[in-house]
């Protein structure tokens, strides 16, 4: 049962992410078309600075996630309205902080951009940009949780890809029709604020959840040993945009989002196959079955490999032409920047190395335990953001990401395997070497051979096509050739659930 609710959770997050891939190269291509790089940058950096508000969260979300498992396996409703209960009351809190913030952040940011946009343009924008975040925090964050912790991210999903491909419709018909960036942000606003209120009418009633007698003191333990992973990742995901902002200009924020919207198109696809399954990671824990998560994972861990190194890969490969055919006509500002380009890419690709192992440990409940590595990872990369900046640019700000995100991925590596699975730490780190192994054998293979002149998106597909097909035959053959074991987990779990090989 587990792993058909992991299965169908993976196949609607890839969905949700191949939608959300599509539509994101739609809008921000239009934005830079219609508004100017600089508008472009614009949005970015206020929707950077506004995800700086989700460190109040303490990284609330994965603790409340772990104290759910439990409660859900056994099947206690009291226990799992007390842990809603509390959740609910600390994103309400959060949400009222939030106006706070955007109070000074519209005094605030409009300082930092006046020489670029008059104070009223970006106050605008900033008030926005801001609703749909109020709206997630006020309505429906604690029944996103609960639903991931109930192996139905499905749910989300669906309602995520109605309102994606909703939003994008929307601005296309208004930027045909010349309308404003503020008109165009407020409409898309306005859709996403419906996503978490369907959230918690599904949640009520498909569960029969009533909060209103619930004992209100109800206290969460391990929210505070939370903060630290969750600011971890929010200055991975932010921090970069930050730093050009301050320290350089908004035409250089508008290049990072482009390879940004790549790279992170790309890690989404990937993270659509982790779906859901930290909730069943959690099950299995909750339930004691320290065998069945070892073998489960060793699989997983094995499939996940392989599509991440098969499609970063590629990525690194690709990212330039794409960029160079995207970016066509578009003369306010130089998008091809092949240092950065790789740098960015290798950064996000030890992230998603590092998304089974961190994900385990949370499921686990393993906050405190891995609370300073956190610390390391994010003094690392501000301090390295800001320091390489004024020499090397958007490539400084790029290498300090790439340090901390492997620094923390060995953390991360080390910690799984010693105190959760207890096996050989050399068998983990194995894995980061074959991967390393595989992708200098690909690079070198395709730079052997001759390459397709990408002149327009057929081109690059054709070529995307060839490295594609490259990449998989290495990296599949390896695989197969030193993990056979684990190859014969994964033929098994496709046989028993898919029926691809039988019925």
């Amino acid at each position: 049962m587990r792993s058909k609710k992991a299965i169908i959770n993976i196949i609607s997050s890839l969905m949700l992410q191949l939608v959300t891939v599509i539509c994101g190269f739609i809008v921000p291509r239009l934005i830079i078309k219609s508004f100017g790089s600089s508008v472009n940058g614009l949005v970015t950096s206020i929707t950077q600075f506004l995800a700086y508000i989700t460190l109040l969260e303490s990284g609330f979300g994965p603790v409340v996630k772990s104290v759910l498992y439990k409660p859900i396996a056994n099947k206690e409703k009291y226990e799992i309205e007390k842990i809603l209960k509390a959740s609910e009351k600390f994103f309400r809190i959060i949400s009222y902080i939030f106006i706070v913030y955007i109070i000074c952040l519209c005094f605030a940011l409009p300082a930092i951009v006046s020489s670029e946009f008059n104070s009223w343009y970006t106050l605008s924008l900033v008030i926005i940009i801001s609703i749909s975040t109020f709206a997630e925090y006020y309505f429906g964050m604690t029944y996103k949780l609960y639903l991931q912790a109930e192996q139905r991210t499905y749910v989300t999903s669906i309602i995520q890809i109605g309102s994606t491909i909703l939003n994008t419709i929307i601005i296309v018909i208004l930027i045909y029709f010349g309308s404003s960036i503020q008109v165009v942000k407020l409409f898309s606003a306005i859709i996403f604020v419906f996503r978490p209120i369907l959230q918690n009418i599904y949640v009520k009633k498909k569960y029969q959840i009533n909060l209103k007698n619930v004992d209100a003191d109800y206290k969460i333990k391990q929210k505070w040993d939370g903060l630290a992973q969750h600011i971890a990742s929010v200055i991975h995901n932010n921090t970069d945009v930050v730093v050009l902002t301050i320290f350089t200009n908004t035409i250089e924020v508008s290049v990072y989002s482009v390879y940004l919207l790549v790279v992170n198109g790309v890690k989404n696809l990937v993270q659509a196959f982790t779906g859901g399954v930290d909730a069943s990671f959690g099950n299995m824990i909750a339930k004691g079955e320290k065998e069945t998560l070892n073998t489960s994972f060793n699989v997983y861990e094995l499939f996940y490999f392989t599509l991440t190194t098969i499609i970063f890969i590629a990525t690194l490969l690709l990212i330039l032409p794409f960029v160079s055919v995207y970016t066509r006509g578009i003369t306010d500002a130089n998008y091809y920047r092949p240092v950065f380009a790789y740098i960015i890419v290798l950064a996000e690709f030890m992230w998603t190395i590092r998304l089974p192992y961190s994900s385990i440990t949370l499921a686990a409940g393993h906050f405190k335990e891995t609370m300073k590595g956190a610390w390391i990872e994010s003094g690392l990369n501000i301090v390295l953001s800001v320091i390489l900046v004024f020499k090397f640019g958007i490539v400084g700000v790029a290498t300090g990401t790439l340090v901390a995100m492997f620094v923390r991925t060995i953390e991360f590596m080390y910690h799984t395997s010693k105190y959760i699975l207890e096996r050989n730490l050399l068998y983990t780190f194995k894995r980061l070497l074959v991967i390393a192994i595989e992708v200098i054998l690909v690079v070198l293979i395709v730079n052997l051979i001759p390459s397709v002149s990408v002149e327009n998106y057929l081109t690059w597909a054709i070529q995307a096509v060839i490295v594609a097909i490259i990449a998989s035959i290495v990296v599949i053959a390896i695989n197969c050739l030193i993990y056979k074991e684990d190859v014969k987990g994964v033929m098994q779990i496709l046989k028993r659930n898919i029926g691809i090989y039988e019925k």
